[in-house]
């Protein structure tokens, strides 16, 4: 196409040179030819015959305009003055070497330019038909030669599956010697017989791996069976530890109140024994007053003697007794509170003091300082059982493990209110929780007194009874000594009146 366009400039560049240069020579030919006769007709005055002449020269090829003018007043002109001239040129018109006017000729390229894109015309008209009967034959050539193969090959591919794999790709009418499209083709088989191998192997490993799920269900199902009987063993053997767990903690509890029972039996054994003993001396001294009042015998100074022992001997009597009615009214409070559950108004100093009273029969041959920091007069609506087997157990996680070894001690129980919450705070200055421990101090079966009458389950009650009892949490502080708790709880109703909880008894 670019040969073609460039071939058709040139030929046209050569006929617009080719015009220019008639035209040039169309001026000579007016010079040479038309001036002389149109002088001669000028000058008989032959103005019909000077007008031929110049129509003459007007109708020639690309002149466009035409002027004669003499000094006689003459004046023609033919042709379009208004046209654009590209040459122009004046002739004087002599005759016998006298100047008998001017001739003036304007040419332009209109008919030039005709010419020339009638002839483009022709050029490229010819040259589409020649591209057209080339591009043909190349197009017959080209299908013979490549497009067929290469829409059989197209062909080949589109319908190309699994399940024709066998058939080959074969083009007919080939050369000996083998070019490009050999080469797609042979690439085309041997993608095809990979493609085959790839799908043989394919249809392997997926039998294999049904085989294998088959089994594999089997496994599944025979261990889904031991599984599920496993899961049985172990909710079977859970609920024997839960069931076994609460066991022992209610005979924990049971424990805890046995040890009371019998360390308040031997305090509350001393006072009346006291009465025993003060009761029998009591009564020789009154049969020795009636022996000696019987016999007359009874002197002032012995009467006042026998009266002053019996004296001394009731005082005895009636302290021992009422020790022993303080023991036995705190022990009831605790005991009876222990097998009971209801959620009651209380004086929580004066339950704290029978709590501490009665446990601290437990270790009478101790001495510890025991301080409850509280304000008398508070009253709240709580459960007094589970303060009961708190405090209790706390005492006697210091006493067994806090002060091992030891016969004195410090213990603090302070209780304060703020924001609607109750504060315990319990510590003692004992040898502390180890490190260890401290993370798994609530635990159940956490001791450090495994095979020595330790089960593990103190603190594991009292953070049952905080947390799910008074709905509250209990925390292990850290301290430089001994060992501290904070219990926190909400208050349900605090700051009765003495007159309400009259009421409520």
């Amino acid at each position: 196409m670019c040969v073609s366009l460039c071939s058709t400039l040139l030929q046209l560049y050569s006929s617009f040179q080719n015009d220019i240069t008639l035209l040039e020579q169309r001026f000579e030919t007016i010079e040479k030819s038309h001036i002389p006769s149109i002088a001669s007709s000028l000058w008989d005055f032959n103005k019909l015959l000077t007008a031929q002449q110049i129509q003459g020269i007007v109708d020639l090829p690309d002149i466009g305009f035409v002027k004669i003018e003499n000094d006689f007043d003459y004046f023609q002109q033919f042709g379009d003055e208004s046209i654009e001239a590209k040459k122009f040129v004046e002739y004087p018109i002599i005759y016998n070497d006298k100047e008998v006017g001017k001739l003036q000729i304007y040419a332009n390229y209109q008919d030039i330019y005709k010419r020339l894109r009638q002839q483009a015309g022709s050029i490229l008209t010819a040259e589409f038909i020649k591209i057209f009967i080339i591009a043909f034959f190349i197009i017959i050539i080209v299908n013979k030669l490549i497009t067929r193969h290469l829409f059989k090959i197209t062909h080949y591919a589109q319908q190309l599956t699994p399940y024709n794999l066998e058939e080959e790709l074969v083009l007919s009418n080939r050369p000996e010697d083998k070019d490009e499209l050999d080469f797609l083709v042979s690439a085309v088989n041997n993608m095809r017989v990979k493609l085959k191998n790839d799908i043989i192997k394919l249809e392997d490993a997926e039998n294999a791996l049904l085989a294998l799920n088959g089994e594999l269900e089997v496994k599944v199902h025979d261990r889904t069976a031991k599984v599920e009987e496993s899961n049985k063993q172990l909710q079977q053997s859970l609920d024997d530890l839960t069931l076994a767990k609460d066991q022992l903690v209610q005979s924990e509890k049971m424990a805890s109140l046995g040890q009371l029972v019998a360390g308040v039996a031997h305090e509350v054994n001393t006072p009346l024994g006291i009465c025993v003993t003060s009761i029998s001396a009591l009564k020789e001294n009154l049969e020795s007053l009636q022996e000696a009042v019987a016999k007359q015998k009874l002197s002032k100074s012995h009467l006042n003697n026998t009266l002053n022992l019996l004296s001394e001997y009731e005082g005895i009597i009636e302290r021992s007794l009422k020790k022993a009615v303080d023991l036995i009214s705190s022990f009831k409070s605790v005991a009876v509170e222990q097998h009971t559950d209801p959620e009651v108004n209380i004086n929580l100093y004066k339950h704290v003091y029978d709590v501490v009273n009665t446990v601290k029969t437990l270790f009478k041959s101790k001495r510890y300082d025991i301080s409850i920091n509280l304000d008398e007069s508070f009253y709240l609506v709580t459960y007094p059982s589970a303060w009961n087997q708190i405090i209790t157990n706390l005492l006697m996680n210091s006493h067994i493990h806090g002060f091992e070894d030891r016969k004195d001690g410090n213990i603090s129980i302070t209780f304060t209110q703020s924001e609607g919450y109750l504060t315990l705070i319990y510590g003692d200055d004992g040898i502390g929780i180890s490190e260890e421990l401290k993370k798994r101090v609530f635990d159940p079966f956490v001791t450090t007194k495994r095979g020595q009458g330790g089960s593990g389950l103190g603190l594991n009650i009292v953070f049952n009874l905080v947390n799910t009892k008074l709905q509250g949490n209990i925390t292990l502080l850290d301290s430089e000594q001994g060992t501290y708790f904070e219990v926190k709880v909400p208050i349900v109703n605090s700051s009765e009146s003495q007159s309400a909880v009259d009421k409520s008894a």
